[in-house]
């Protein structure tokens, strides 16, 4: 065999199993299609639409206006050049990271796309058409996803764009409509709308982001409605044309959105095309993912699967923990599954992060709990930040006051959120945060304020 360990993707998934594997001191590799690591992770998906997002909020000076108005800009006008930027050298930055951690490992390279001959065989076939074929122990398939495309959608790369596109816009557009509410809509929706485009946003569901605390979600929405948005919801698209430089949204209730710009935001699907899964009985559904037992094995014994390609959770951090874990199990090291406690981020402006359950899902099964608020502008480090709007939100047993869920909406949720999922994987309750001392003036003085509501509440109830 050429390897212990190959691995099908350069995403987070696909690196973490080759260079777990590596650390366990066993021959590795990698094939990735194109001549760039890091997969849409780092190329086309998380870095550079976080990327953008740091830009907007600087170039725009979005958070400073509560102090200096609403006309306020560190930049007059703002170019989408300005943006792109600073997304190249992030992104280059970011893949030369990566390149150094696969040479400092001694993990193979191999540029081209793969195709599995069996479940020990891999071919590779270059651009130019030259092949070769590798072998390997155990092979994990990391293949990422790709952007869904309708029929009823003339998708052009320029003026009708999906969500590995969008950043090649070359101006920021005036009137935008996005179509799909889900993470990546919401995101560029409040990217966009603060850039002062207006933004029209398309979704089926009659709400947005279901899966989030409904409070928060409500003020994620007025805020970009102050922002400008219009929401469609309970709408569903019919067809997108392009029409005189310009694009015509039609939807099945009969309404018309023109508008400068496009961006098709309603799914992706497994990049299982031509990997020869179904030829070797993997089996694959109607959106490219691939079915895995608890150890990320396929039916073939030989082969896993991780990262996106696998469906829920799809997020970045959780895909490349699947990776190591595949890597171990594959390699017969022991390891422990991904706890329960997965942090989940929206980087909208404001950013959205939780941990645990929502108050809705709580209900439904019938578990009682109390909750605890801190708003941002009842904080020293909040005003100072002009921070009007964030808040932290505990979801608390009446019982034995361990948190059931944590919910933060403001500046720093997804860096907030962590001390919330430790506090839980330890066992740690409310009398836990009001009896800890955090600094002062900070962000994460909110969780003794939110556990100090909290425990108020109870106290009333116990009287």
């Amino acid at each position: 065999m050429d390897f212990d360990l190959l691995a099908i993707g350069s995403g987070p998934a696909g690196m973490r199993a080759a260079i777990q594997a590596s650390k366990l001191r066993r021959r590795a590799a990698i094939v990735e299609q194109s001549n760039r690591v890091g997969g849409v992770c780092v190329n086309t998906g998380t870095i550079p639409s976080k990327t953008v997002r740091e830009a907007v909020l600087y170039l725009t000076g979005l958070s400073q206006r509560g102090f200096y108005g609403q006309g306020y800009r560190v930049k007059s006008e703002v170019t989408f050049e300005d943006i792109s930027r600073r997304t190249r050298l992030v992104i280059e930055r970011e893949q030369s990271v990566l390149a150094d951690q696969l040479s400092r490992n001694r993990v193979a390279h191999v540029e081209g796309r793969a195709s599995l001959v069996d479940g020990h065989a891999v071919r590779v076939t270059t651009q130019d058409g030259r092949e070769q074929i590798l072998t390997a122990e155990s092979i994990v398939l990391a293949p990422g996803t790709v952007p869904a495309h309708p029929e009823n959608v003339e998708f052009d790369g320029e003026t009708i764009l999906d969500s590995d596109q969008i950043l090649r816009l070359d101006r920021i557009p005036e009137e935008l409509v996005i179509v799909g509410a889900g993470v990546i809509g919401i995101e560029y929706t409040s990217m966009f709308a603060a850039l002062g485009s207006r933004v029209t946003i398309v979704e089926t569901r009659p709400s947005m982001l279901d899966f989030c605390d409904r409070e928060i979600v409500e003020a994620l929405q007025y805020h970009l409605r102050d922002l400008g948005v219009t929401f469609r919801f309970g709408e569903t698209v019919e067809a997108v044309e392009r029409r005189e430089g310009r694009t015509l949204t039609r939807l099945q209730s009969g309404k018309q959105i023109s508008a400068d710009a496009v961006f098709y935001s309603a799914g992706r699907t497994g990049a299982t095309t031509g990997l020869g899964l179904e030829e070797l009985g993997i089996e694959v559904d109607s959106r490219g993912r691939v079915s895995v037992d608890s150890q990320y094995r396929t039916a073939v014994s030989s082969v896993y699967a991780v990262g996106d390609v696998i469906g829920f959770p799809s997020l970045a951090s959780a895909s490349a923990e699947q990776g190591r874990i595949a890597a171990c199990n594959a390699l017969g090291v022991p390891t422990r599954p991904i706890g329960e406690l997965l942090p989940f981020g929206i980087y909208a402006i404001p950013e959205i992060s939780y941990v645990g359950r929502t108050e809705a899902e709580l209900t439904a099964a019938r578990i009682p709990y109390e909750v605890g608020i801190a708003r941002y502008r009842e904080l020293a480090r909040g005003v100072i930040l002009g921070e009007n709007y964030g808040l932290l939100k505990l979801l608390v047993c009446p019982h034995d006051g361990t948190l059931l869920g944590v919910h933060v909406f403001g500046t720093g949720a997804t860096e907030l959120i962590h001390i919330g999922q430790t506090a839980m994987g330890l066992g740690g309750t409310v009398d836990f945060l009001v009896d800890s001392v955090f600094n002062y003036p900070t962000l994460a003085e909110a969780y003794k304020i939110a556990a100090l509501n909290a425990m108020n509440k109870l106290r009333e109830l116990a009287a």
